[in-house]
């Protein structure tokens, strides 16, 4: 009997027809209610989710004959790892697979707002010739800090030291960068203080935020904040306070703290992209 295997998340039909020609059981089931999933998990050894699904411990609980939870993504923050692997239940997840989509993200967003391509291209359909308010800037020359130098954090990396950017990074849990040309730095502290740019690759911390007020404060003036980690990571609230005080020249937010995110101030921001 073949094993049964559930997608609770969109996935790219080619990857589903892939597992089922290793034999397995698959059911695609999307956007299914916490109620729902905990209804249908009983039947399944294995689901595969990506970020919208929340594999909590009531729905572990209920899984019955779940053998292993598989997250097509990098972060793990939607699932109970622990809770799950001691009920016998592995986790796994696909640490590699968009490493270079969101390292590009990053470089585009940062391109995005030296540029001002969006807020330009906006107000000139709006019959606006804002030329000289838009004023773009080169990154040549620019100092890249980048928080947290794994896989993501690598590749963007790679890509922005032949921009003819300098690349600064700050990660606690390596002793060499592992990428020619980047310097690691001792402290978040000295890598803010440094950078013209900041791009944020990292994991959400249990509690508290790893760029908060006291973090922004210690920010070059002027300097642009990417964050393309996860929502948690920056305290949005002290982040807008920055961008309205002009402490900052710009954001550009990928992710929220609350998704799809309510928080009106950041929404309406100019300066955030």
């Amino acid at each position: 009997m073949a094993h049964k295997v559930l997608v609770c998340d969109k996935m790219d039909p080619k990857a589903v027809e892939q597992i089922k020609q290793l034999g397995f059981d698959v059911t695609v089931r999307t956007d299914m209610s916490p109620d729902e999933l905990g209804e249908v998990i009983p039947e399944y050894e294995a689901i595969i989710v990506r970020s919208a699904t929340k594999v909590r411990e009531p729905i572990i609980d209920k899984a019955s004959s779940l053998k292993v939870i598989v997250r097509a993504g990098v972060g793990l923050d939607n699932i109970d790892v622990e809770y799950a692997k001691s009920k016998g239940i592995e986790v796994k997840n696909t640490p590699a697979a968009s490493s270079s989509s969101v390292a590009e993200l990053a470089l585009a967003h940062i391109f995005s707002c030296y540029r001002f391509l969006y807020a330009s291209n906006v107000t000139m359909r709006e019959g606006k010739w804002l030329k000289k308010q838009y004023k773009g800037h080169e990154v040549a020359g620019k100092v890249l800090g980048i928080v947290g130098l794994g896989r993501i954090g690598k590749q963007l990396a790679k890509r922005a030291i032949p921009l003819g950017m300098t690349v600064k990074a700050y990660d606690p849990f390596i002793v060499s960068a592992g990428v020619e040309g980047v310097e690691l730095v001792g402290s978040l502290e000295d890598l803010l203080s440094q950078a013209d740019i900041v791009s944020l690759h990292v994991p959400a911390p249990e509690k508290g935020y790893i760029i908060g007020k006291t973090e922004l404060a210690k920010m070059k003036d002027g300097a642009l904040l990417i964050n393309c980690a996860r929502g948690g990571v920056v305290d949005e609230n002290a982040l807008v306070d920055a961008l309205e005080n002009n402490k900052l020249f710009a954001a550009a937010v990928d992710v929220f703290e609350e998704e799809p995110t309510n928080n009106q101030r950041l929404l309406k921001n100019p300066k955030v992209s």
